[in-house]
């Protein structure tokens, strides 16, 4: 029934060994879709998600979304940046693709295996520009590490010493807004870099953001169970 109300199509890429496999879906959603259509789509998302490896791209026609701060004006266009928080996929183009939105997007669940990502020129009469990217080999890229703050071994009595042994008043004082927050910010990382750590974690086939727990996923949960309950 979902793939009746959707304008897409869905392939699996296999590896030899079965181990490397890429899940990659093209989509195409009318400005004008109905809320069923959209909601059939999220459920495809949600699903695909969960796959080793998930490349999604096509034209999603949310030109009202800054992905920069994570935000949009239209109810549509919030559902659908709800749908990407929940399921972790990150959005891979940054230039407009049409007449100075940013309409096409390339969605994906793997760090790096996405690369080469080219915003080109129209492509006959279509008013769109054209994407060129590559995917990746999902078997083929080494471990890799990212390096976050361990807010668990921080000490935060020390942090907030430092920043309590700042003469604000004084360091701040006839500057303008844009100079204070260079001035805040600069001892602000002076203090992490003192009391907050910093630990390594592993990315290799990492379908979540580095900073999420157990805890933050057990939030997620209750939080996904209060909206369907409001609904």
């Amino acid at each position: 029934m979902d793939e009746e109300l959707m304008e897409s199509l869905w392939v699996r890429i296999k590896e030899r060994t079965g181990k490397g496999d890429i899940v990659v879906g093209v989509c195409y959603r009318p400005p004008d879709q109905e809320e069923q259509a959209d909601e059939a789509l999220y459920r495809q998302i949600g699903a695909d998600s969960h796959s080793q490896a998930l490349v999604l791209m096509g034209d999603f026609n949310h030109p009202d979304i800054c992905w920069k701060n994570n935000t949009a004006g239209q109810k549509q266009s919030r559902r659908f940046l709800e749908c990407i928080d929940d399921n972790f996929p990150t959005q891979e183009i940054e230039e407009p693709t049409r007449r100075g939105a940013l309409l096409d997007l390339i969605l994906t669940n793997k760090e790096g295996l996405i690369g080469d990502v080219k915003v080109k020129g129209g492509l006959g009469c279509s008013d769109h520009e054209m994407v060129e990217f590559r995917i990746l080999r999902a078997g083929s890229r080494t471990k890799s590490k990212i390096a976050t703050l361990d807010f668990r071994r921080a000490d935060f009595g020390l942090f907030k010493d430092m920043l309590g042994r700042v003469p604000w008043d004084k360091a701040l004082k006839g500057r303008r807004a844009h100079k204070s927050w260079l001035i805040f910010k600069d001892h602000l990382l002076q203090a992490q870099e003192q009391s907050i750590s910093m630990s390594r974690k592993s990315v290799k086939n990492a379908r979540r953001p580095v900073w999420m727990n157990k805890e933050l996923l057990a939030k997620l949960r209750n939080k996904k169970e209060a909206y369907r309950g409001w609904k």
